[in-house]
């Protein structure tokens, strides 16, 4: 790992949660990548997300996602983050693009209305929410109740059969126990990308509707969630840096 990396390591991953911390790093880091730039998926973007829809970047930290999408033709994208520091600072670099725009907010309270994109995309942005799990199989009821509102939420300002996009390093045996909720009122796909190490993109699309084997995974959980608690820990949350080991 470089020491510009290291040098922006959290003293706990809980850390990763904080605004405070995010605020001071996006004052003196000027980029970073989670799970690989543009390119590495970029023959997947393209499938799922045309140039002119209206796009909205969940989380955009200052990551060149955004810029790079720019360069190639993608005409509209409202980025938001919730650190003030993040949203100034990206606004100043990319102030002569104009269909960039910058705004500080919650991803849990969009201050949009309903049905007004095309396409969310996150890249990490939910990954940075989970840091302090330490069972992937089942998630804390506060990270639940966090990715709940989250989900809730971009699922209101997409319009129908828009696109959710989510990047991440979590497989579909983790990840689609959080999207497989029928309230959402969406359907899942996702594909991979990465050689050595798996990354993957989810394309969840509003007003088609869970198959039969997500929404039998929806059932499935509902009956777990009824069932006694057990005690299985699968990882310390803080036994390695979770982000900043997934890069390409």
């Amino acid at each position: 790992m470089s020491t510009s990396k290291m040098e922006y390591l959290p003293d706990s991953n809980a850390r990763y949660k904080d605004v405070d911390y995010w605020n001071e790093r996006y004052r003196t880091e000027e980029s970073f990548e989670w799970f690989g730039d543009f390119t590495k998926f970029e023959h997947l973007l393209k499938q799922h997300v045309g140039t002119e829809e209206n796009i909205l970047m969940l989380g955009c930290g200052n990551s060149a996602l955004s810029y790079d999408m720019y360069q190639a033709g993608y005409s509209s994208i409202t980025n938001v983050d919730y650190s003030s520091v993040c949203v100034e600072s990206m606004a100043e670099r990319h102030k002569d693009c104009a269909q960039l725009s910058w705004l500080c907010m919650d991803a849990r309270r969009l201050a949009f209305s309903d049905g007004v994109f095309d396409v969310v995309l996150e890249k990490g942005t939910l990954d940075a929410m989970l840091v302090e799990e330490t069972d992937p199989w089942k998630i804390s009821e506060n990270a639940a109740r966090l990715l709940h509102q989250v989900l809730l939420e971009v699922s209101r300002v997409l319009k129908p059969g828009g696109r959710f996009i989510s990047v991440t390093f979590a497989q579909p045996h983790f990840r689609k126990r959080l999207y497989a909720r029928a309230e959402y009122d969406w359907s899942i796909k996702h594909y991979h990308y990465g050689s050595s190490f798996h990354y993957f993109l989810y394309v969840l699309t509003k007003g088609e509707g869970l198959s039969p084997e997500d929404a039998a995974l929806e059932r499935r959980l509902l009956e777990e969630a009824e069932a006694p608690p057990t005690d299985v820990r699968f990882q310390e949350a803080d036994s390695e840096d979770f982000l900043n080991n997934i890069g390409l």
